[in-house]
């Protein structure tokens, strides 16, 4: 079992940076403007021949508890509480403040172990910063530098002496051995069979939604605790957040992600980065949930942001939340009916649930959504069916005719799924009107039943063995 870790300081001090140079990756925001970081993000860290679990917070200072600050200062003293050891983070560059005096006393009092670490000692005149950093009387302070990757030996020495070797480094579990070498197949979709849905394996689902919309409220629901910072403020979460929890026996990783407004409007750098930090949620993620404000529903950003979800393949389920706050439900439910059939036509049979994040309603029906429409965006069909059912498509409603020239639909197998994706081999595709590709789509959500989920059909024409001989 390995041990968790919790970086701490006031702002600025450069503890993101930290955290990803810990991590590898640059999975936490950085920006020069003070109090980026508001939510506790964990990651998995490696230090030399160390693994643990880091867990990157807000910075810490002196605020009232109702605040936002003061907020934000709960969620990292609470990161701290659950860290087997903390790393108190010092600028060595401009030197020691009253804060950090204030937070020291409060590392104190908790009574767990903790690693002073003296950053951006590369930088010049930082000599001074760091004997500052002994009068903080947490021992001697470890000089690194975050950006540059200095001083991280020193920082493995000093974590493990805060530790002991024995927590530092526990003992390997015994794994189970087999010589058996189980063939799988490198190719997808080689067997014509469908299989079955495997509801055991973990799901990742990413929260979305313009900003004031109740998406860290919504996931605090779930969780049963206040995990990520919340509050009437338009705009909290910044870094896109994960975090993990069971739902009948199943692991669901959810991903709370910042608001995302009108491109117009997002004009300051960090605001682009938050906002190009929940895009890169949405492309991770298997399932998309869009919160929409069931107060001021289908603003024209809801149906962007829905647009794009779609268009990165992503299976989505829209989720009405505030519906606490609604005076005439089944008259509003009518209504957004009809709007999401009309608005999102994209979307035909998307799957949208009522909901409140701050009363719990609908939660049970909003997950059982989710692994429903999971289970469409995995589905597979086997061959034999498709060209069945394409034959039929072709006797109904038979390709139209180009110059004179009947289009022909010969074969079509499914290549993938996640999302389903088809290939019908055919003469004359460059000819073939998008209308047809709207009809075949639609036949393909009724006929197998795949409400919601985005749905490609590529066209592929088989190569014309006469072709070079007429051009002679």
């Amino acid at each position: 079992m390995s041990f968790t870790v919790a970086i701490v300081g006031r702002p600025n001090v450069g503890k993101s940076t930290l955290f990803n140079r810990l991590v590898g990756k640059k999975l936490a925001l950085v920006d020069d403007t003070p109090g980026v970081t508001r939510d506790r993000r964990p990651g998995d860290a490696r230090l030399i021949d160390l693994k643990f679990t880091i867990v990157d917070t807000a910075g810490l200072e002196e605020a009232d508890a109702e605040s936002l600050l003061g907020r934000m200062r709960a969620q990292t003293e609470a990161a701290i509480d659950e860290a087997d050891l903390s790393l108190f983070v010092v600028d060595a560059k401009t030197g020691l403040t009253p804060v950090d005096t204030a937070l020291a006393e409060m590392l104190r009092r908790r009574g767990k172990p903790v690693v002073l670490v003296a950053n951006k000692a590369e930088a010049k005149g930082s000599d001074s910063g760091f004997y500052d950093a002994y009068t903080l009387g947490l021992g001697e302070p470890t000089p690194i530098s975050a950006e540059h990757g200095q001083g991280m030996l020193d920082l493995r020495d000093a974590i493990v002496a805060a530790l002991g070797k024995e927590r530092a480094y526990p003992p390997k579990e015994d794994v189970a051995v087999t010589d058996v070498d189980v063939a799988r197949s490198e190719v997808e979709g080689e067997e014509d069979e469908e299989p079955t849905y495997d509801d055991t394996k973990p799901l990742r689902v990413a929260i979305v939604g313009r900003p004031n919309a109740g998406k860290s409220t919504l996931i605090n629901r779930f969780l049963g605790e206040d995990r990520l910072l919340t509050g009437p403020e338009a705009g909290i979460t910044r870094d896109s957040i994960s975090v993990e929890w069971d739902w009948r026996g199943r692991t669901i990783k959810m991903f709370d992600t910042a608001g995302m407004r009108r491109k117009a409007r997002v004009t300051e750098k960090l605001e682009k980065l938050s906002v190009a930090d929940a895009l890169r949620a949405i492309r991770f993620a298997e399932l998309v949930v869009v919160v929409f404000d069931a107060t001021i529903p289908f603003e024209k950003q809801d149906l962007h942001i829905v647009d794009l979800v779609l268009r990165e393949g992503r299976a989505a389920v829209l989720a009405f939340n505030k519906w606490d706050m609604i005076e005439d439900p089944q008259a509003v439910l009518a209504d957004l009916r009809e709007k999401t059939d009309r608005l999102l036509p994209q979307a035909r049979g998307i799957r949208a649930v009522p909901i409140s994040g701050q009363t719990g309603r609908g939660l049970d029906k909003l997950m059982q959504s989710i692994i429903d429409t999971d289970k469409v965006w995995n589905k597979r069909i086997s061959t034999a069916r498709l060209n069945r059912w394409l034959e039929q498509q072709q006797v109904q409603h038979p390709p139209p005719a180009v110059s004179g020239r009947r289009i022909k639909l010969k074969y079509m197998t499914q290549v993938k799924a996640r999302p389903p994706a088809f290939m019908i081999s055919c003469t004359r595709s460059d000819a073939l009107p998008e209308s047809y590709t709207r009809y075949l789509i639609n036949g393909l959500r009724e006929d197998f039943d795949m409400p919601s989920v985005p749905i490609r059909i590529h066209y592929r024409s088989p190569d014309n063995p006469y072709e070079s001989k007429k051009k002679r």
